[in-house]
Formats: C-alpha cells, sequence, structure tokens
C-alpha cells in the first residue's frame, strides 16, 4: 500500500488526493498544510502539478458546477460554494460559460424540476408559498427563477 503519511512528500500526498476527485489549489494547500508540510514545499508542489495539469482550478470549477446542477442548485449558491473553495472570479465565469455551453443548462427549468421533486402544489396558502420561496432561494435560484418555478406547479 502507502508507506506512513510522515513519510510521504507533499506531492504524493497531493496526488494520492487527486486520484480521488479534483481539488482545487486552495483546497489542496490547506489539506497539506493541515499534514504539516512547509508553506515553500506547498507552493512548489502546486506550481510543479498545475505546469504538469495534474491539478486544474478550472477543471475542478466545472466538475463542481456539474455536480451541484445534478444535486438542483443554482448559480447563486454554487458561485458562493466556489468562493469557498478559493476559485477566484474569473476562472468560476469561465467554468459557468462552459458547463452552460456544453449542458445547455436552463436555470429556470431546472429550478421548476427541483421545487417539483419537493413539493406538489405551488402552496395553497401565502406561509406555503413561502416556505417553496425560501427553499429555492437557499438552493441558490434568483427571484425571476423561483417565480417561474412557482407559476409551473
Amino acid at each position: 500500500m502507502f508507506p506512513p503519511s510522515s513519510e510521504l512528500t507533499p506531492r504524493e500526498v497531493a496526488i494520492q488526493m487527486l486520484s480521488r476527485r479534483e481539488y482545487s489549489r486552495a483546497e489542496l494547500a490547506r489539506k497539506l498544510q493541515q499534514k504539516s508540510f512547509q508553506p515553500d514545499e506547498i507552493d512548489v508542489c502546486l506550481n510543479s502539478l498545475e505546469e504538469q495539469n495534474l491539478q486544474s482550478d478550472e477543471r475542478f470549477a466545472e466538475s463542481f458546477i456539474r455536480s451541484r446542477i445534478l444535486r438542483g442548485q443554482g448559480v447563486i449558491r454554487i458561485k458562493g460554494e466556489l468562493r469557498q473553495r478559493g476559485v477566484d472570479q474569473e476562472t468560476s465565469t469561465m467554468a459557468f460559460a462552459a458547463v452552460e455551453e456544453r449542458e445547455a443548462v436552463d436555470w429556470f427549468e431546472l429550478a421548476r424540476d427541483t421545487l417539483a421533486r419537493r413539493f406538489s402544489s405551488p402552496g395553497d396558502t401565502p406561509k406555503e408559498r413561502a416556505k417553496r420561496e425560501r427553499f429555492l432561494a437557499t438552493r441558490g435560484f434568483n427571484f425571476e427563477q423561483i417565480r417561474y418555478a412557482l407559476s409551473c406547479l
């Protein structure tokens, strides 16, 4: 198997992690710091991985966006989670454009489908309707998408 983690280099640890799933550069740096590697070692390692295209924030962002779309999440929430994972605004915007171009994402229909999976009607009372609006808002959909989804139920 693998030698104890105390004997592994930052590169070996990072490659083990990347073999399981994509990580952003910031996430990898944080994980390597937790394993007590020196900041200069981490930087050299991450630069090397990026040059060899073993780690890519663009690839991570696209993969992350696709997985969140499948979970029924909207743009606002996805962008916030990407920001938390250390992906910059420009990379995030490019990744959204690439995914939307390939996948032909209709955010209005996604909001409708997400709402329909959870609720069977738009709500008879203002309280029920507000509950559905909050549900979609926490999922990251904007007001127009929420209004569209409620009108379709």
